[in-house]
């Protein structure tokens, strides 16, 4: 079992926590954490885009003129899509873009990415999160003290609104509960902070 050292919001060391090896001690799996964020992202997409063809625009049903005899190219409508204010050629339309992925292999690509941060020594232990206001300032201490210079996600074992609404306006440093961590977020992330309330609810539920 992995043994990660546990800060406190001024960065101090105050502990450490025995990791458990059937979480945070997974093989690392690349193709499947590929798929993974592939997938996220994919089911992220809304495919709502739309636009007209020919036969959708409004107007153009009679033939602007006659075939023949009058030098210009023959026409059929004003509403082809080589005039203005006419149809779109392959138009784009509302589409599903998501993806399925079975939950043993979702559920293996976020272990294999956890296990790759506590590997690669990216992923700190923090024992609580607290703020005494909603002020940014509080927040920006706190990522200072734990040296948090590269983009950063803390995960929340408990949602609190202060921490949230202190954070938001940092650069590069995000906060999620628990229940929402998934592969791309512990991916795109350089380092992941997690509360020991939240290394004990992720241990209940998947070791």
């Amino acid at each position: 079992m992995a043994n990660v050292k546990v800060y406190n919001m001024k960065g101090e060391e105050v502990g450490s926590v025995e990791l458990s090896e059937k979480v945070f001690g997974v093989e690392y799996n690349e193709p499947l954490i590929h798929q993974a964020v592939v997938t996220y992202l994919s089911n992220q997409r809304q495919g709502t885009k739309s636009a007209l063809t020919r036969t959708e625009v409004r107007g153009g049903g009679v033939k602007p003129w006659r075939q023949k005899g009058t030098g210009r190219a023959r026409q059929g409508s004003i509403r082809a899509p080589q005039w203005t204010k006419g149809g779109v050629v392959f138009a784009p339309k509302p589409r599903d873009f998501s993806k399925k992925m079975n939950e043993k292999a979702k559920r293996g690509a976020l272990l294999s990415a956890l296990s790759k941060k506590v590997a690669d020594g990216e992923l700190i232990v923090v024992d609580e999160l607290k703020v005494t206001a909603p002020k940014t300032k509080e927040m920006e201490a706190f990522r200072k003290a734990l040296r948090l210079d590269r983009r950063a996600v803390v995960v929340m074992d408990e949602v609190n609104p202060d921490v949230v609404l202190a954070s938001r306006n940092i650069e590069k440093f995000s906060t999620i509960p628990v229940e929402d961590i998934n592969t791309y977020e512990v991916v795109r992330n350089a380092v992941v902070v997690l509360t020991k309330g939240s290394v004990k609810k992720l241990e209940e539920v998947y070791a």
